[in-house]
């Protein structure tokens, strides 16, 4: 049998390449300041040339101005302080003309160290400094509050909400992830690739969730697991993240039409163990990366509906931690549904999908608010090509990952590689009447080997870990059945 999955996981990402942003501005980036003022241990009088920033806070006092100023380096703003009395009448006009929103550029700035602040120094306008205001705002910018509720971000046009701090370093986080998500499955030898938008494919026999393309007997993708499967035997390991698209009509907050899935395949595998073991050190791996950097990364304010900080990193600190991870098969947790004592809307039985109010019931108070793998369904529950059980074959070697208040972030399975047998689960559905999958087919009979795979949610995954519960928060432009496509 064949049990094991190579990996290998680094605790930092190197860090030799050097930054080309001088090459891209005149003016120097925050995080390049600040780590040019912290690497100065002589405490040196410095001065800025020019900054190019956006206004997040202005506060005019009788004699001083406080700005707060960012330009999307740095998880916190800079703090401009300006003296009223300044000797520079184009200053003071500048001054007066001050919004928050406002993109500025500001010349030959004084840095005033700071240390018994919370911000070790700020910058001070010199007599010769000038203040340029680059971008004005209308006079019904909705931005006008430092702390607004999610309601009302969601409310707005879409072109401000990410203009806020919360929005934005989400934004930080999500690429962070898909960079981490990158970098761990190059060093594990996975080879990325890219499979179509456009398919003739329904890979998980969703038939009416799909966006068909006119005139064309074609489709958005569902899924692209078919198509990595077919690249399979070329690169042993492969994977990819894209689109995907399905015509569901759920207005959840786990729902999207448009999402992004990351689909791996690896070959050479035909028990679940292995893969499980996989998917829990990848996840562990990604969470050690952002509990590393989660100054970076975390918002400074949090908006009433989502997670705090201190939530946040305890859910990471569960990850991280193996002893806290659970598996159990869909036949012990129907039996653990069913004696829970719990009203359920939908009655667990056996033979039926898991509803999500069962999910988060498993994830949430089974096992106590830690992840689980659910094993082994039923095979009338789950997609065409999951291999069956041994012992069982009215269940396959499939899986999914439940994670508290989100329930399901991954699915996957071990894959049917027996050509008969996939043959007759195909025609036992009705499937292939036109031969339109026989080419699926004809993988299993030109050097197949065992071989399994997963799809992972990404707005899911990225929703759980920044402590947002609505996955229309983890896209910048969320389509969904009840969405107002604005752009």
């Amino acid at each position: 049998m064949l049990r094991s999955v190579t990996y290998r996981t680094y605790t930092t990402v190197a860090t030799s390449i050097s930054p080309i942003s001088k090459t891209l501005s005149t003016a120097p980036t925050f995080d390049n300041i600040i780590k040019a003022i912290q690497n100065d241990t002589n405490n040196n009088e410095k001065s800025i040339p020019i900054i190019n920033a956006w206004i997040t806070s202005i506060r005019i006092l009788k004699n001083v101005t406080f700005v707060d100023l960012n330009d999307s380096t740095t998880a916190d703003p800079l703090r401009l302080v300006i003296n009223n009395n300044i000797n520079n009448e184009d200053t003071l006009h500048s001054i007066k003309r001050l919004n928050l929103g406002q993109s500025v550029s500001i010349t030959n700035l004084q840095v005033q160290r700071t240390p018994d602040r919370q911000q070790a120094f700020e910058f001070k306008l010199q007599p010769t400094s000038q203040i340029s205001i680059i971008g004005d705002i209308q006079p019904d910018y909705p931005l006008q509050k430092k702390n607004q509720s999610l309601t009302y971000l969601r409310s707005i046009n879409p072109i401000f909400k990410h203009r806020t701090n919360y929005f934005k370093q989400q934004l930080k986080f999500r690429s962070f992830m898909e960079f981490q998500i990158h970098y761990f499955l190059m060093i594990n030898n996975f080879i990325k690739v890219a499979p179509p938008i456009i398919t003739g494919n329904d890979c998980e026999g969703a038939n009416n969730e799909l966006f068909k393309i006119k005139p064309t007997d074609a489709y958005l993708t569902v899924s692209a697991q078919l198509h990595l499967e077919t690249l399979l035997n070329s690169t042993n390991k492969t994977w990819s993240l894209i689109p995907c698209f399905r015509a569901e009509k759920s207005n959840t907050n786990r729902h999207l039409l448009e999402f992004w899935m990351l689909e791996l395949e690896l070959a050479y595998i035909d028990d679940l163990e292995p893969l499980l073991d996989f998917i829990r050190e990848f996840i562990i791996y990604l969470v050690k990366q952002c509990r590393e950097h989660e100054n970076d990364l975390l918002p400074r304010y949090y908006p009433n509906g989502v997670d705090d900080r201190e939530t946040i990193l305890t859910r990471w600190d569960s990850l991280i931690d193996p002893s806290k991870w659970n598996t159990v098969t869909y036949d012990d947790a129907i039996k653990k549904l069913q004696e829970s004592g719990q009203d359920f809307v939908f009655k667990p039985t056996w033979g039926k999908a898991l509803q999500s109010e069962h999910e988060k019931w498993l994830a949430e108070s089974y096992f106590n608010g830690t992840p689980v793998f659910v094993t082994k369904y039923p095979k009338d529950c789950k997609a065409f090509y999951m291999k069956q059980t041994p012992e069982n074959p009215e269940t396959v070697e499939c899986f999914d990952l439940l994670v508290p208040g989100m329930g399901e972030i991954i699915g996957g399975s071990l894959r049917e590689n027996n050509s008969a047998k996939l043959e007759s689960e195909m025609d036992r559905r009705g499937m292939n009447k036109r031969g339109e999958l026989n080419w699926y087919i004809d993988l299993r009979k030109n050097g197949s080997v065992p071989h399994g795979g997963f799809g992972l949610g990404l707005e899911r995954l990225i929703s759980y870990l920044f402590g947002n519960h609505n996955i229309k928060d983890a896209i910048p432009f969320p389509r969904s059945a009840d969405s107002q496509i604005k752009l």
